[in-house]
């Protein structure tokens, strides 16, 4: 690589002191704002204009059959913990960013590449809460506070689960048949699953327990959507900075001495 000339060199320098002084701090008040937009998506605890607490109605339902529909109201904080985790994670994002503000200055590009590592691993986090569903033992589900949540409660041959599928909540209803002991059948527990087929079976209570139907209906929640798009802006707001200070270190790293 050819020798770069003193003008160019004191043109670079004053290009990548301008990016940490300035454009660093421009990026991060574009990820806090994008950010807090993402979190407010999340708040569904907002006083309506009575004190009331916002409630959001979902129709279930399935392209496929109409054996299991319904009307899900959605009232209060989070309904799973897949939205939980991915607020928690938003939030963890949010104080990373507001722990360098304004008048602080970066030293080395070393420095913000930790930085936006950081945020770029929590947003993943949290975006992968809300596109990969967390897989549970049918034993997990019976213990599960979703079953709580039911008015009046399911009937005892009934589990339900919700999850989160990208902008889908998605809700598996589950019939249950019990096993007889003296019913001649190899006996084997299913594993860990987003969703269980009919036949598996499990142990609960000291009694066991066979899938006899499965019934998955699901509604798109709107707000879910929107914040996979602010995760998405957000993640390449953060790579496209480390992208600029790639190119600063690449000339560092073969400028020849």
């Amino acid at each position: 690589m050819a020798a770069a000339s003193e003008a160019e060199r004191v043109v670079l320098e004053e290009e990548f002191k301008w990016l940490l002084r300035e454009e660093v701090h421009a990026v991060l008040k574009q990820l806090k704002d994008i950010l807090k937009e993402a979190s407010r998506r999340f708040t569904l605890s907002a006083a309506g204009p009575e004190g009331q607490t916002r409630q959001e109605n979902f129709k279930l339902g399935s392209s496929v059959t109409d054996q299991v529909k319904g009307v899900l109201t959605l009232q209060g904080d989070a309904l799973t913990q897949a939205i939980q985790d991915a607020r928690n994670h938003v939030g963890q994002a949010l104080y990373l960013l507001n722990s360098r503000d304004q008048t602080y200055q970066f030293k080395s590009g070393a420095e913000v590449n930790k930085l936006m590592d950081a945020v770029m691993l929590q947003l993943t986090r949290a975006r992968n809460r809300l596109t990969t569903p967390a897989a549970m033992t049918l034993p997990e589900v019976a213990s599960s506070s979703l079953m709580k949540m039911f008015t009046p409660p399911l009937p005892g041959d009934v589990f339900a689960n919700f999850y989160i599928n990208l902008s889908k909540l998605c809700l598996i209803v589950y019939q249950l048949h019990l096993l007889q002991p003296n019913l001649n059948k190899n006996f084997k527990a299913a594993g860990s699953s987003v969703l269980h087929n009919p036949g598996s079976m499990f142990e609960l209570n000291n009694q066991k327990f066979e899938v006899s139907h499965v019934h998955k209906v699901e509604c798109v929640v709107p707000w879910l959507n929107d914040t996979l798009v602010f995760f998405t802006i957000a993640l390449q707001l953060c790579q496209q900075l480390k992208d600029k200070i790639s190119v600063f270190s690449s000339y560092w790293n073969f400028k020849p001495y």
